[in-house]
């Protein structure tokens, strides 16, 4: 049941009319993730290509929810084959959830089952620090659900952090998922001021507030609704870099191990359907870093 669910698309994954340009490419996930990210450039890596981003690309970009938009500006840009390698000029500007929900889209085409994970990755170069970030979480037949991060599908990204293991198979304690990283922090004793968007140096937007909306991220991309890591909804609006309330720290502290190891999929419907705190209503706020805050109504 869960395989079938997660090799079937999303209304984000779904490519729509625009499907045709998945016609011809492979099923491997490592030579779909070279697709992915020849055809998209983060928003940070101007620098690491040369490359100095458009400003309305810069802003609005990944603001683009679902694959169809994504891939209407990729064809838009450059109408080649998507296995034709962009110049940086023709790419996508995106982020890490733009990558990683192309990934699984062209994984579920392929009929791999496929699914988005929000945590914290700590090969980012900031020593001891782990960052936001998202990556696809894949079915093997011999090894079962593998992380691959494709964002560092190319030895140009590689070189540029301190990545000494293959993309396609992401250890598991480099990449910990937003439940796990809540347990870190709760149960283990991890300061968490390590976990976040950037160093509490930067700004307000680390620690356990951060983590568990990471927990709401992922929880809802375990369910197929993968949206933008600034749409937020639930009923703690409290200001970024805050403590939580009680009552929010002992909802996470429930909702974490469901999130966490082996994922059991009929524990994860389970707290999405019950939980109105956590589920995706159907209208959302949108914390758009560039563009400003709006409600959005979602497909």
């Amino acid at each position: 049941m869960s395989l079938s669910f997660y090799a079937e698309q999303s209304v984000f994954s779904d490519p729509g009319e625009l499907a045709a340009h998945y016609a011809g490419l492979p099923r491997d996930p490592a030579r779909l993730a070279r697709v992915v990210r020849d055809v998209m450039i983060h928003r940070l890596e101007g620098d690491l290509f040369g490359h100095t981003h458009p400003t309305d690309r810069l802003h609005n970009d990944a603001e683009s929810r679902y694959i169809d938009d994504i891939l209407r500006i990729v064809v838009d840009r450059n109408d080649a084959p998507l296995t034709v390698r962009r110049e940086p000029g023709d790419r996508f500007v995106g982020i890490c959830r733009d990558f990683t929900l192309l990934h699984v889209s062209l994984l579920r085409h392929a009929g791999v089952p496929a699914r988005l994970r929000s945590g914290f990755a700590d090969y980012f170069g900031t020593d001891g620090f782990h960052h936001d970030h998202v990556v696809t979480e894949y079915w093997d037949g011999e090894r079962g659900w593998l992380l691959a991060d494709a964002q560092l599908a190319d030895p140009v990204i590689t070189a540029a952090w301190p990545v000494d293991f293959d993309p396609m198979d992401v250890p598991r304690s480099r990449f910990l998922v937003a439940g796990e990283a809540w347990r870190a922090i709760r149960e283990e004793g991890a300061d968490e001021a390590a976990f976040g968007l950037h160093p509490p140096t930067e700004g307000p937007f680390f620690g356990e507030r951060f983590v568990a909306g990471n927990i709401r991220l992922d929880l809802a991309a375990l369910n197929k609704v993968e949206t933008l890591l600034w749409d937020v909804w639930g009923a703690d609006d409290g200001e970024p870099g805050t403590p939580l309330p009680p009552s929010a720290r002992e909802l996470y502290d429930r909702v974490a191990p469901v999130v966490s190891g082996e994922v059991s999929f009929e524990a994860v419907r389970k707290v999405f359907a019950e939980e109105d705190g956590l589920r995706t209503p159907s209208t959302v706020t949108c914390y758009a870093p560039f563009n400003g805050t709006s409600p959005v109504t979602l497909r």
